[in-house]
């Protein structure tokens, strides 16, 4: 997984290619950048629990953790207006697609089509 934060983890500061004055904006750039995309909040069980399936897996998601980010809360907020409610951790993206919540990702692994997906968008080989 590579995390991005600024922390001293050997995890990436935000550049300044990432401060757009939007979070909406901020949220589809990250989401196009990598194959799988997760915006979660480091003591989140849920997203804990997505991480962990996409690296069962064997995806290596690119995460974004908000409570690490100094606009994570605008980030947070944004996503939750494009999920259309109130639940906004993990938020995943594939191939920059919105897949959604953790309850979307289930629903697509238990129904096979979220492989399909992870292979289209390049982050699964086999």
């Amino acid at each position: 997984m590579q995390y991005h934060q600024a922390e001293s983890w050997g995890y990436h500061v935000p550049t300044r290619t990432c401060m757009a004055s939007d979070p909406l904006e901020k949220v589809a750039r990250l989401a196009s950048e990598s194959a799988v995309v997760v915006f979660s909040i480091s003591s989140c069980c849920m997203c804990h629990a997505v991480k962990r399936l996409f690296c069962g897996m064997g995806v290596n998601p690119t995460v974004y953790e908000l409570d690490h980010d100094p606009r994570g809360e605008e980030i947070e907020k944004a996503l939750m207006r494009l999920l259309g409610n109130s639940t906004s951790v993990p938020v995943v993206f594939i191939g920059g697609k919105l897949i959604g919540a953790m309850e979307r990702v289930m629903a697509s692994h238990i129904s096979g089509t979220l492989v399909p997906l992870l292979k289209e968008a390049g982050a699964l080989w086999l």
